[in-house]
């Protein structure tokens, strides 16, 4: 990790540039995100853009807190909080019914949303300086390897992030795991960081 005050202003310049809807790239706990502030179309559609990313796909968000589920989502069922509680902060992305707080832009229209809570001091200081969760999707190109460096970050995407916070190498390396639980029954959508036989010591077979 570079030393701590230099991780410190390249904070301090990132959120100042997602407050002027900019987007940025960061380390997380799982592979770097590119980030912006969900309430501004404009940035939300320069994500789409820099990662050449199909419209119809959504944008998971990053939040800093499990109470945020309350502000994204329009109903958080049990077994949301139960999974929150033992995996969160960490790699599980969870689908949940969205409020009307997160705008279409964000959903490309759908009425639900993904969101995760990272594991990593970097996204969590970016959402607490912005004050709202944050656009947390991959910072590569829709259809490549996810980035796990500032570098490779920079190899994919080049200039279409404002900045670059360069926290070294992600610690985990491999993407979070997707459940929706917007329905009656959860539904694996991605496995990934999270194994399926964890979530299923919690919510039983999944399909």
């Amino acid at each position: 990790m570079p030393e701590q005050s230099a991780i410190e202003k390249q904070i301090k310049l990132a959120i100042s540039i997602l407050k002027k809807g900019g987007i940025v790239a960061f380390p997380t706990d799982t592979v770097y995100g590119l980030g912006a502030n969900p309430l501004n179309e404009q940035a939300v559609e320069r994500i789409y853009k820099a990662k050449n990313r199909p419209r119809n796909l959504p944008l998971p968000l990053l939040l800093a807190e499990k109470s945020d589920l309350l502000k994204v989502a329009s109903v958080v069922p049990e077994i949301a909080w139960q999974l929150a509680e033992r995996f969160l902060p960490g790699g599980l992305t969870l689908v949940l019914r969205k409020s009307s707080w997160v705008p279409d832009t964000v959903t490309a229209g759908g009425d639900t949303v993904a969101v995760r809570i990272p594991d990593h001091p970097v996204p969590i200081a970016l959402i607490r300086g912005l004050g709202t969760p944050i656009v947390g999707t991959s910072a590569n190109l829709s259809g490549r390897t996810s980035p796990v460096t500032a570098e490779e970050v920079r190899q994919q995407l080049g200039d279409a992030a404002d900045l670059i916070v360069d926290g070294g190498r992600c610690p985990g390396g491999t993407e979070s795991t997707v459940l929706d639980v917007s329905g009656r029954v959860p539904v694996l959508i991605r496995e990934g960081a999270i194994p399926r036989a964890e979530l299923e010591k919690i919510c039983g077979l999944l399909k």
